[in-house]
């Protein structure tokens, strides 16, 4: 079908709920997040949830970065509060992007996760850099016209997922 180069491999009520430590026990060495709505809401700063989720994954031993569309003002500075690598302007959905993430990070599809709040950017772009997804629920409501225009477009696509599963 379709729809399912879009279905993520896993849903997570946000990225703060994710078992993190089971999944380093399974192999997983690397997380990439979205940022905007994922961690925070749309253009928010590093929050001290974000830091204290950053500074637990990297004594688990993870490596971590944000991997956004965004310019770098905006992802460097998240990135600097909670002392994770960065790709701004990244070009998802294009593997490009996940794909020099994975080269900064060490890691390969096997090893590595995403962690974001979108189907047509954040999941099928990892979904086709061969990385294990989690969608995660937006933070906040309120988002720029294109994004609640996807939004019905993922209301679509998540029936059916949620139909099959």
């Amino acid at each position: 079908m379709f729809f399912e180069r879009f279905y993520p491999h896993h849903e997570a009520e946000s990225a703060y709920s994710i078992e993190y430590p089971l999944l380093y026990e399974q192999g997983k060495r690397a997380v990439i997040f979205d940022v905007d709505n994922t961690l925070v809401p749309h253009g928010a700063p590093a929050d001290d949830r974000a830091k204290a989720l950053f500074a637990s994954l990297h004594e688990l031993g993870y490596q971590t970065l944000i991997l956004s569309n965004n310019k770098e003002p905006r992802v460097k500075s998240f990135s600097d509060a909670v002392e994770s690598l960065y790709i701004f302007k990244a070009g998802k959905p294009a593997r490009k992007g996940y794909e020099l993430a994975m080269k900064k990070l060490g890691s390969t599809p096997e090893t590595t996760i995403f962690v974001g709040d979108q189907l047509f950017t954040d999941v099928w772009g990892a979904k086709k850099a061969g990385i294990t997804t989690y969608l995660v629920k937006p933070i906040h409501p309120k988002e720029e016209i294109q994004i609640v225009l996807k939004r019905q477009l993922e209301r679509i696509v998540l029936h059916f997922y949620h139909k099959g599963h």
